[in-house]
Order: structure tokens, then sequence, then C-alpha cells
């Protein structure tokens, strides 16, 4: 049994991580950490737990009694964190925060998209979870990369949902702003741009190009619906033969021969891609659950692929008909 300890858990990540833990079969939460809610049921806050389970918050940090830590911080406080609280050589620490997703000198972090990296993920002892938007954006593009056409500048837009700006309320998370309503920010210069491109690099071995991305807020409360056009004289038949071989063995991430819709991957762990050609350009659409494959679900993931269990342990969710 892995026995696990959750910093940062009153967060919808943390919530969502709780929700997935409590029915895995091979985890234990030890702690769920949460110096504001200390003492209080995890139910408090998280009401879907509600007749789950009894368990409270903690300001303890009994890093000695768990095989895994999660930190479901805002980004920049993992690293200062980590600085401020060794934890143990046999620790396994799995980082939802942007801080160590980059390669850089010292850096140890594996960044954690199975799909690119599972082998290093499974030798791995800190994993740098990827982003939400990231992660779908690269399922979308990383087995063009593999076929070494990305050649150009790639156009991509996509939309998420409120959960993707965390749970403290903000101006553009205040329902009577958001709904019925949509909008754009940080175009072109997301922060997830740099992890998508050093994945790109990786996978391709050559890109200089451009990546114009243009996000969007939706007013629903989860998932992430993308596009992303490509410049190519790829035959359509050739991608798409590609692409499904390049997932062939990928549990959650599936090449699908009709157009996507979000309802199919919200509540899930899967990632669904479809491609179409239009003359030189190849239309890519991909969509992801943000909470899910875009953070916890993608974490458990890799917890499940270090740890030598089954790596849809805890994960076969299915999505609503409605």
């Amino acid at each position: 049994m892995t026995k696990i300890g959750i910093l940062g858990a009153a967060g919808f990540t943390g919530g969502e991580l709780i929700r997935l833990l409590l029915n895995h079969p091979d985890a234990e939460i030890v702690f769920a950490n949460s110096e504001s809610n200390a003492g209080n049921p995890l139910s408090d806050v998280h009401e879907g737990l509600i007749g789950d389970t009894d368990m409270r918050f903690t300001d303890a940090m009994p890093f000695n009694e768990v095989d895994v830590i999660f930190l479901c911080f805002g980004h920049g406080k993992s690293e200062a964190f980590l600085k401020e609280h060794p934890v143990p050589e046999d620790v396994t620490v799995i980082d939802l925060a942007q801080d160590f997703r980059l390669a850089a000198p010292g850096n140890d972090f594996v960044y954690g998209l199975p799909e690119l990296n599972r082998e290093l993920i499974a030798r791995a002892r800190h994993i740098a979870n990827p982003g939400c938007f990231a992660t779908c954006i690269q399922l979308g593009l990383l087995p063009a990369a593999h076929m070494g056409i990305l050649s150009g500048d790639i156009a991509v837009n996509a939309i998420t949902g409120s959960t993707g700006a965390g749970q403290k309320p903000t101006a553009t998370t205040h329902f009577s702003w958001r709904n019925n309503n949509i909008s754009i920010y940080k175009p072109f210069q997301h922060q997830h741009v740099p992890e998508i491109r050093q994945s790109l690099l990786q996978e391709q071995g050559h890109f200089d190009a451009s990546i114009d991305f243009i996000p969007y807020r939706g007013d629903f409360a989860r998932g992430i619906f993308a596009t992303e056009v490509v410049k190519t004289d790829a035959a359509i038949d050739d991608v798409v033969e590609a692409y499904k071989a390049y997932y062939a063995e990928a549990p959650f991430t599936h090449y699908v021969d009709k157009p996507i819709d979000l309802k199919q991957v919200v509540n899930t762990n899967k990632a669904l891609v479809h491609c179409e050609k239009y003359g030189d350009k190849l239309l890519i659409t991909s969509c992801i659950d943000n909470l899910l494959k875009g953070a916890v679900g993608q974490a458990v993931q890799n917890m499940n692929i270090m740890r030598g269990i089954d790596e849809t342990a805890g994960l076969r969710l299915k999505p609503s008909a409605f």
C-alpha cells in the first residue's frame, strides 16, 4: 500500500486528488495538510467528499510516515517550500506547480508527461507534473513532432474552464462575470509555452518556430478544448496512421476518427485527439479535463508508473452521458 501526504490539500487540485486516492486500490492518505483549515473535516471544504471520509486537515507534515507527497501549491511556492522543509531522500515528490518543469542545472525533476517520458518517470524520484494547457496542446502536437513535420509557426487556440484559475475567487472567476461570457488572456505569452516548446524539441530534435498561443476563458467549470494548426505537405492518411501508432500503448490518450467534443473527457483522465487536412494545413483538435489529465489524474498516473503498479489504477473514470 502506497502511503501518501498531500500539501496544499484545500484547493481544487487537492480536493480532486483526495477524491481519486480514496478510491485507489493501492493508496492510503496519511495526511492532508492545510494550515488555514487544520482540524476541520476535509468535507467542510470539499463537500463532494461528504460520506466518503471522516479525515481532517492537519498542519503536521510527517514525511517519515509516507512514500509519496503531492505538492498542490500555487505556482512559485513549491521550490520555496522544499528549501524550507527538507524531504527524506526515499520519499517521492510529485509537484503540480510549474516550478520545476523546465530543465535547468541542478533540477532533477522529470517532466511528468507519460506519453513522452514514461521510462524516465518509472526511474524518477521527483516529478514535475505538466501544466493543463501544456498537456492538452502537447498531446495534440507530439505525434506530428515525432513525424518531424513541425517546421513552421504553429497557431494554437484553447479554451479552459474556470477551475483552471484556482479556488481563490478573482474578478474573472466570479459567476456573474464568467457566465455567458468569453475572453482571452495572456495572448502569445502564456507561461505554459516554454514547456510545450521544450517537449517538441525533445521529440523532434529541432524546433525553432513560433508557438502562437491564444488562451480563452470559458463559461464552464472544467475542461480544455484546443486547436493546433500546422502547415505541412504530409498526407492525412499518413498523419492519422502516425497518430494512432504514437498513442497505441497509451491507456488514456486516444486518436479518434471523428470530431471530438469536451463532454467526452470531462470528469475523466482521458485525452482525445483528432486530425483533419485542409490544403496544406493540418488542423489538430485535442481535449482533456484540466483537473484530471491536466493535473491530479496525470499526477496519480505518474505515481502509478513510479510505484510499478497498474498505470490505470484509480483512474478508470467514466464521463457523464449528458
